[in-house]
């Protein structure tokens, strides 16, 4: 990933209410479409100037040609408010964070956990993030549904690993069981990336839990009871499951690892 700057100059009198509005909602339009990560953008003001400091995914990530429907309608909003054409410059790689993947991609993966705020569209090859402008608009012209199954799915995540309540077990249930709302939500949604890409993709299934390393390995597809779904070899270090008919990898409890 890339730390960027975005600059916003007023070029009349205008007010902070307007302002901050017209900012926020181009914000979320990028958002929405992955070209920016995370949730918080703080807008620095300086006079007539606000300047937003942000995460791409590629140093691309900005570039018109990338830009949604929503997000050219959040661009056109900002006349309303007064402020010019925003203005962008990359500060530099980001060093804490994953680069976007330079392999070609044969086969991808919805994969996310709570410490990742990269795309959680990932390539089959090297696990490394996809940005998701860089695919066909999933739903209403961007990816805002997607957007927000990797929201719901970090938020259980970081319930289940903080444990010792009982909303620990329900957060998991939602990442484990296959007819959960969130397990839906994500597998309905990788069919809906693999119609529109043409490519293999998979849902990560997490599992974590179970009796024994020999009780896990005899575990068979969740969804369709595929006993033969266990991998020789682990693919990525992660995934020791791997269903071709249901689209689906898991891993082995992380407990017998």
């Amino acid at each position: 990933m890339y730390s960027a700057e975005i600059h916003f100059e007023c070029y009349a009198d205008t007010t902070i209410t307007a302002v901050e509005q017209a900012i926020n909602f181009l914000l979320e339009g990028y958002r929405n479409n992955g070209q920016i990560l995370g949730r918080e953008f703080p807008i620095a003001a300086q006079g007539a100037e606000f300047k937003v400091r942000v995460l791409l995914p590629d140093e691309d990530a900005l570039k018109p040609s990338n830009n949604s429907p929503w997000v050219k309608v959040a661009l056109e909003r900002l006349k309303n408010a007064k402020l010019l054409s925003p203005r962008s410059r990359i500060l530099g790689l980001d060093l804490n964070s994953q680069t976007a993947t330079e392999l070609p991609i044969q086969w991808q993966v919805l994969y996310t956990s709570y410490v990742h705020n990269c795309s959680p569209l990932r390539n089959g090859a090297d696990l490394m993030p996809i940005p998701l402008y860089k695919i066909p608009a999933t739903f209403n012209g961007d990816h805002k549904q997607i957007i927000r199954w990797q929201t719901q799915w970090q938020a259980c995540d970081e319930l289940q690993m903080a444990g010792n309540n009982k909303a620990e077990f329900a957060a998991l249930d939602e990442l484990k069981e296959i007819d959960s709302d969130l397990f839906r939500q994500g597998w309905d949604l990788r069919g809906r990336i693999e119609y529109l890409t043409k490519t293999p993709t998979y849902y990560y299934q997490y599992q974590v839990g179970g009796q024994s390393l020999a009780e896990q390995k005899q575990r068979p597809c969740p969804k369709c009871g595929n006993p033969h779904w266990l991998l020789e070899q682990p693919l990525l270090d992660i995934f020791h499951f791997k269903c071709d008919d249901c689209r689906i990898v898991s891993n082995i409890s992380w407990e017998y690892v």
